[in-house]
C-alpha cells in the first residue's frame, strides 16, 4: 500500500485491518461493505435528519447524495445522524432551554461517532441553526478533512411570509387587530416545505459565516433547500473530502485567526443574527484560535451593512439565491479590501482562487446595496459595556430603531413573567423590559427570546420599548434588543440587581449600557442578593449549567 494512501487512511486502517480486525469487518460487511470497500478512506456523513423541523426534513435525500459523491471520489461513504431541535417550535416554552444546548450534544455525537468509528474524513450537513455551530465544532475537534453543508433555505410562504410572520401575527392577534381566522390563514401557509427559515435569522447568519470561513464549498450557503443545486453541492462535497485527505488538509489548516475575521465581515455586511457573536467564538475556542467581542467591534468600525434581509429589512433569502447568493458580495468585499483573499477553503484553493470568476450582481439589485450608499456604514451588531455588563453584552441596531433608548426598568425573573405581563398591557411605551435569570447557568440553556420580541412589535411597541436580557435573541428578533448581558444575573452579575423603576440607558454609539444607579446602592443591593436556587438539579439541563461558559467566552462546555 503506498504511503499516501496509508495516509488517508490513518483513522480507519487501525480499524479494519489485517487478520486481528477481522470481527470489525464481519460487522461492517452487514451494512454493505466489500473486501475492495476496506481498502478506501471512510468518510463519515454526518446527517441532522429529523422530523422534528422543516429546516431538517429533506436531509436524509442530502446525505445519500454527499455519501455518493465520497464512493464516486474513491472512498467509502457512511451515513450515521446526530440530532436536530426546533426553535421555531420551542420558542416561548421551556423546551427552548434545550436548544442551545442542542449545539453542544451534536457537537459531542459528532465527535464521538467519527473518533469511535475511525472516519478518516467528514460531511457534515446541517438545517437548523444550532445544527451549523454544533457540526463545525465537532469537526473542529476532530481535526479530520471535513467539508461542511447547509441544508438550504425554505421558500417563501403566501403573501411573502415566514415563521416570523406568525409569531408577529400573534402578537397583532393579542392586540386585536387581526382576527384568529387571520392569524389560522397565515399559520397554514407561512411555512410552505423543507428547508432553513427564510430571512437572514441564524440559520442563513451561519451557513453564510461558514462559507466565508471557507468550510463550505462555494456557494452552498445561498441554495434552495429543494433544488438541483443542493443535491449537487453535497454530491461536490462527498467528492471533496477525498480531495482534502490526498492534501491533508484539516479545518485547523482553514479555520484561522484570518478566517474567522472574513466569517465576521460577510456577517455584518448580510445584517446577520446576533447568535453570530455566540457561535462563532465558540467555533474560534474549539479550534483553538483567540476570538473575543472586542473582534466584532473592530471589524464593525470598517465593515458596513449592506443587504437588505429580514428581518429587519424586506427581503429573503431566496431572493438572494435567485441574484447570485452571497458569491458576489464576497467578491465585492474582497475588492474593496475588507475580505483576507489568503485564506485555504475546502476547495484547496484560496477564497481569493474561489472569487476569481465570480460575476458581479445584476445592475443595482435592490437586495444588496452598493459599498458606497450602505444600508449602515457601520456594523449592526454592537457590543456594549457598563455598569450592567462589565463582561459586555450584544445588541442588534439597525438604526431604524433608533441608536439611543433611556427608559424605566420593568424587571421579570424568566420569559413567561415577561410575556404575560406584554400580552396584558403591562409593559408599555418607555418601558425597558428586563428578563434576567434566562442566562446559559441560569435558564439554563440561554433562551432567545422570539416570542416576547414579536409580541412587542405586534402590539405596536417596536419603538417605544427596549429589551435586555441576559438570555439570546433569535435571528428573527428586531427592534431595540440588547442580549448575552455578561456576567449574567445567575452569577451574581448587575443585571441581578436592577429593580422595577430604575432608569436605564441603551447608547449603540458610544456602545454602553448602563443603569442609573449609586455604586452606593449597587454595594447594599448586592448584599442583599442571594443566589436562586438551580431550576434543575438532573439530566442534560443540569450537567449543560454545571459546565457551561459565560456568554461573552461562547458559552462553550468543553473549556480548558
Amino acid at each position: 500500500m503506498s504511503d499516501s494512501s496509508q495516509n488517508s487512511r490513518r483513522h480507519s486502517a487501525p480499524v479494519v485491518d489485517g487478520p486481528g480486525k477481522a470481527a470489525s469487518r464481519a460487522m461492517l460487511r452487514a451494512v454493505g461493505f466489500t473486501d475492495a470497500d476496506f481498502k478506501k478512506p471512510q468518510v463519515g456523513i454526518a446527517s441532522t435528519w429529523s422530523m422534528v423541523t422543516p429546516c431538517n426534513s429533506h436531509i436524509n435525500e442530502l446525505a445519500e447524495f454527499a455519501r455518493d459523491g465520497a464512493d464516486a471520489g474513491g472512498g467509502k461513504g457512511v451515513i450515521f445522524n446526530t440530532i436536530t431541535i426546533s426553535d421555531g417550535i420551542a420558542n416561548g416554552t421551556e423546551g427552548m432551554k434545550y436548544s442551545l444546548v442542542s449545539r453542544e450534544v451534536i457537537a459531542d455525537s459528532i465527535e464521538t461517532v467519527a473518533g469511535c468509528e475511525g472516519f478518516d474524513g467528514l460531511v457534515a450537513i446541517g438545517g437548523c441553526d444550532k445544527n451549523m455551530p454544533g457540526c463545525l465544532m465537532g469537526l473542529a475537534r476532530l481535526n479530520r478533512p471535513s467539508v461542511f453543508v447547509y441544508g438550504g433555505t425554505i421558500m417563501p410562504g403566501k403573501g411573502h411570509t415566514d415563521i416570523v410572520s406568525v409569531f408577529e401575527a400573534m402578537g397583532a392577534h393579542s392586540r386585536g387587530d387581526i382576527d384568529l381566522i387571520e392569524l389560522k390563514n397565515i399559520e397554514e401557509t407561512a411555512i410552505p416545505g423543507p428547508g432553513s427559515c427564510g430571512g437572514m435569522y441564524t440559520a442563513n447568519t451561519m451557513a453564510s459565516a461558514i462559507e466565508a470561513l471557507g468550510m463550505s464549498l462555494p456557494g452552498s450557503s445561498a441554495q434552495n433547500a429543494i433544488s438541483q443545486e443542493k443535491r449537487d453541492d453535497c454530491k461536490a462535497a462527498g467528492e471533496a473530502v477525498l480531495a482534502l485527505l490526498a492534501n491533508d488538509i484539516k479545518p485547523s489548516d482553514i479555520m484561522t485567526r484570518e478566517a474567522f475575521e472574513n466569517a465576521i465581515t460577510v456577517t455584518i455586511a448580510l445584517g446577520g443574527s446576533t447568535n453570530a457573536v455566540l457561535h462563532l467564538i465558540g467555533m474560534a475556542r474549539t479550534i483553538g484560535v483567540e476570538l473575543t467581542l472586542a473582534d466584532f467591534t473592530e471589524i464593525g468600525k470598517r465593515v458596513p451593512v449592506l443587504a437588505d434581509l429580514r428581518p429587519s429589512g424586506h427581503y429573503m433569502m431566496s431572493e438572494l439565491v435567485a441574484i447570485g447568493g452571497i458569491q458576489p458580495l464576497m467578491k465585492m468585499l474582497l475588492d474593496a479590501g475588507l475580505l483576507n483573499g489568503n485564506c485555504l477553503t475546502v476547495t484547496g484553493k484560496t477564497l481569493e482562487e474561489n472569487l476569481a470568476e465570480v460575476a458581479p450582481y445584476p445592475a443595482e439589485p435592490p437586495i444588496i446595496a452598493p459599498l458606497g450608499n450602505p444600508i449602515k456604514t457601520e456594523s449592526h451588531l454592537r457590543m456594549l459595556y457598563g455598569n450592567l455588563a462589565p463582561e459586555g453584552a450584544v445588541a442588534k441596531i439597525t438604526g431604524k430603531e433608533g441608536t439611543r433608548f433611556t427608559g424605566s426598568a420593568r424587571v421579570f425573573g424568566s420569559e413567561e413573567e415577561a410575556q404575560a405581563r406584554i400580552n396584558d398591557g403591562t409593559v408599555i411605551a418607555g418601558d425597558v423590559v428586563v428578563i434576567r435569570y434566562e442566562g446559559p447557568k441560569g435558564g439554563p440553556g440561554m433562551r432567545e427570546m422570539l416570542t416576547p420580541t414579536s409580541a412587542i412589535m405586534g402590539r405596536g411597541l417596536g419603538n417605544d420599548v427596549a429589551l435586555i436580557t441576559d438570555g439570546r435573541f433569535s435571528g428573527g428578533s428586531h427592534g431595540f434588543v440588547v442580549g448575552h448581558v455578561s456576567p449574567e444575573a445567575f452569577d451574581g452579575g448587575p443585571l441581578a440587581l436592577v429593580e422595577n423603576g430604575d432608569t436605564i440607558t441603551i447608547d449603540a454609539e458610544a456602545d454602553t449600557i448602563d443603569v442609573d444607579v449609586s455604586d452606593d446602592e449597587m454595594i447594599r443591593r448586592r448584599a442583599a442578593w442571594k443566589q436562586p436556587e438551580p431550576r434543575y438539579t438532573r439530566g442534560v439541563l443540569a450537567k449543560y449549567a454545571r459546565l457551561v461558559s459565560s456568554a461573552s467566552t461562547g458559552a462553550v462546555t468543553d473549556q480548558e
